[in-house]
């Protein structure tokens, strides 16, 4: 177990997995969001 003095930010293990899976997590919204409403990513924000 990690003890409470090793860092958090950078490029550490732990927040390369947390960037990670907020990535897929925001790839598997994108998706959905595009399935929903039959637009892309693009369109939605005014760009396409």
């Amino acid at each position: 177990m990690a003890d409470s003095t090793s860092p958090r930010f950078g490029f550490v293990n732990f927040a390369e997995t947390w960037n990670g899976r907020l990535a897929m997590l925001g790839f598997v919204i994108g998706l959905a969001t595009e399935v929903l409403t039959g637009q892309g990513i693009l369109s939605q924000i005014g760009l396409g």
